[in-house]
């Protein structure tokens, strides 16, 4: 039988199931990746786990987006994560090493194999033949301790490229093109796989841009095949025997399929506020910029930064732009200093950050309220910089340099007569600098036995959340919309981030930027019959936090009944327990008003029988039906409480002892 790429990684570590889209499949995981804003729930949950070493092939713990040491609490999570990786047998990334994808590429990734992690940009690593996909926290926990992970088979989405870009394009305005063309929900439990002879155009690291914003569209992975770029690229890091050719079958097929000529690309931009909202740069050129941010896992390579220091060499950033520079890697920091290219951007006006995610998570660089930003990173969903009214526009690097010249949002084609300018040609370093020195290798099995976690004080033990009831009667205290992200469920940010490990204190802002009353108001019905939320389509996109289930669970959040949910967002209620169903009728949406009262009865059955749940409105006196996607796995799960209590279950019964 013919395969693509996407079907045979699948099928050489297919542990259970059939690959036939929408059924569940059990995958064998060969690498995790952790960073420290997802990562201490992680620790805790191997911690919980009983875990005594990894039992992965490769487990990196990587310090990229909570960087700033304000006071103590970053700094002490540092030295926990650093501690669990020493107790648990894992590498750990220190503090300025770098930004977890680009960096687990450059060092770790490896052709055909497959990776988790608790970040919903894992894919990016799809960019070498690998098959990397975001998950909750608790999942990345479990394969490290050896369990498989559990996903719905996806659609593979084939995409076929032909051409070449041409100048004053790159890499982000492909991505952006496929979501100005599919939009946010575009990918949905599906694999996008990229072939054809555009292909080898596009380098390893630009491929990472485009696997990278394949999150956005919704899409469970990105995959580009393993061929002469990405041979090329391992050479570059002196891994060329990491290199292993994975190519489709002559005559594959995609569940569905579509193309794109790289010749006819132009300038994309995405508006705020949101990735999808995608329009030719041309179209809003003119609307003035006060910040520009180079950098992030979106636009990670070494050239992403040098395309932009030869198009601003020997000129100054215009007046009243902020110019900030953030260097994905320091090993990339080191090739940009050894090119020129670092003199090339001070000498311009750019204020240079340290290695790592900042403004994209809101560590900092947060824009003036209202005031244009344009980034090169991959989100910008409302609040997610750090500023509430934020006005944040996503594009290539090329698009922000011109910006960075101009002060206002400038097609970059049109630098040629503003500037005489013609389109840089690159000469970039034959060989990378590889850096090791902030790389701490797993210890000796008998040594990490030995090894105490490290807590401060702003690190808390995992909430343990009671097994599902057979009857829920509570009051609906928040209604929203379609697409609401996990930013907006809980945001990130340097005012929040700093209590990701304590999970009473994180609560605190659960909700906040849609409704500041909500963590007071639901923290009253956790002792008593918890709360329901109602949420329109596509609920919980974007980041894989799983903070973003589990804080509203701990204020009594018990069910949330949705048009539909993101996939990630959508596995992570199960793990900790919440009931996430469908309307059967997505019109039932708008007849649900805040603080009706809704009555679920008969749900255990109903989820062991698979049938829909019946939901009545005491309030309004309606009923609604509603379903559920759950494998028989996942509804044992639900109705423990959550993965742990199940995991412990389990393994209570074929030992016969409890925990």
């Amino acid at each position: 039988m013919a395969y693509n790429v996407a079907q045979k990684l699948i099928a050489s570590h297919l542990l259970s199931g059939e690959m036939t889209p929408g059924a569940e499949i059990g995958l064998r995981i060969d690498q995790t990746l952790t960073q420290d804003a997802t990562g201490t729930l992680v620790m805790l949950e191997l911690e919980a786990l009983g875990l005594d070493r990894a039992r992965t092939e490769v487990s990196v713990q990587y310090v990229d987006h909570n960087l700033l040491q304000a006071d103590s609490k970053n700094a002490e999570d540092h030295d926990f994560l650093r501690s669990a990786c020493q107790r648990f047998g894992m590498w750990f990334s220190k503090a300025g090493n770098g930004v977890s994808h680009p960096t687990h590429m450059q060092r770790f990734g490896i052709p055909g194999k497959t990776m988790i992690g608790s970040d919903s940009h894992t894919p990016a690593a799809g960019s070498l033949g690998m098959l990397a996909i975001g998950v909750g926290g608790i999942e990345v926990a479990l394969a490290i301790a050896g369990e498989p992970l559990y996903i719905k088979m996806p659609e593979i989405w084939g995409v076929r490229l032909t051409g070449q870009l041409p100048p004053w394009t790159s890499a982000k305005d492909v991505i952006l093109e496929m979501l100005r063309r599919h939009g946010v929900k575009g990918g949905i439990n599906r694999i996008i796989e990229y072939s054809g002879p555009g292909l080898s155009t596009l380098t390893a690291m630009d491929r990472h841009v485009i696997a990278n914003m394949g999150a956005e569209l919704g899409a469970t992975t990105t995959v580009f095949p393993a061929d002469d770029q990405v041979n090329a690229f391992l050479r570059a890091e002196q891994r060329e025997g990491d290199f292993t050719e994975l190519l489709a079958d002559a005559d594959a097929g995609y569940d569905i399929t579509e193309e794109i000529d790289l010749s006819t690309i132009v300038p994309l931009i995405a508006l705020p506020s949101s990735p999808g909202n995608v329009v030719p740069v041309r179209e809003v050129a003119g609307r003035p910029v006060e910040q520009v941010v180079i950098g992030s896992s979106a636009n990670p390579g070494l050239r992403d930064f040098a395309i932009v220091a030869a198009i601003v060499k020997g000129r100054q950033s215009f007046p009243g732009v902020s110019f900030d520079v953030n260097p994905s890697s320091r090993q990339i920091l080191q090739d940009m200093s050894r090119m020129g290219a670092t003199l090339d951007l001070v000498s311009a006006g750019a204020r240079l950050h340290q290695s790592g995610c900042m403004g994209c998570i809101g560590m900092g660089q947060a824009p003036a309220n209202g005031r244009n930003s344009l980034r090169t990173m991959p989100r910008n969903f409302p609040g997610r910089s750090g500023t509430q009214e934020d006005s944040v526009y996503l594009c290539s690097p090329e698009t922000a340099a011109a910006a960075v010249l101009t002060g206002t949002i400038t097609d970059p084609r049109d630098l040629e007569e503003l500037f005489n300018l013609d389109y840089p040609a690159l000469q970039l370093p034959a060989m990378s600098s590889v850096n090791l020195a902030m790389l701490e290798g797993p210890l000796p099995a008998e040594v990490a036995a030995q090894v105490e976690l490290v807590k401060g004080e702003n690190i808390s033990s995992l909430p343990v959340f009671a097994a599902l009831v057979d009857r829920i009667e509570a009051p609906v205290i928040l209604v929203v919309g379609d697409d609401i992200s996990t930013d907006e469920i809980l945001p990130a940010g340097a005012r929040v981030l700093p209590y990701r490990s304590n999970i009473p204190k994180l609560a605190e802002f659960t909700f906040d930027q849609i409704d500041e009353t909500y963590p007071t108001r639901a923290a009253e019905t956790r002792d008593g019959s918890g709360h329901i939320v109602v949420a329109g389509a596509n609920y919980g996109q974007g980041s894989s936090r799983e903070h973003a289930a589990i804080t509203p669970r701990f204020l009594g959040l018990r069910a949330v009944l949705a048009v539909s949910f993101a996939r990630i967002h959508w596995q992570n209620l199960a793990n900790f327990g919440v009931l996430a169903l469908e309307f059967a009728n997505a019109a039932d949406h708008d007849r649900i008003h805040r603080d009706d009262v809704l009555v679920l009865a008969g749900i255990r059955g109903a989820l062991v029988a698979g049938t829909e749940i019946t939901i009545h409105n005491r309030t309004r006196d309606e009923d609604y039906a509603a379903r559920h996607r759950l494998s028989t796995r996942q509804v044992d799960m639900l109705l423990a409480g959550g993965l742990i209590p199940w995991l412990q279950e389990r393994r209570a019964s074929e030992t016969g002892v409890r925990d």
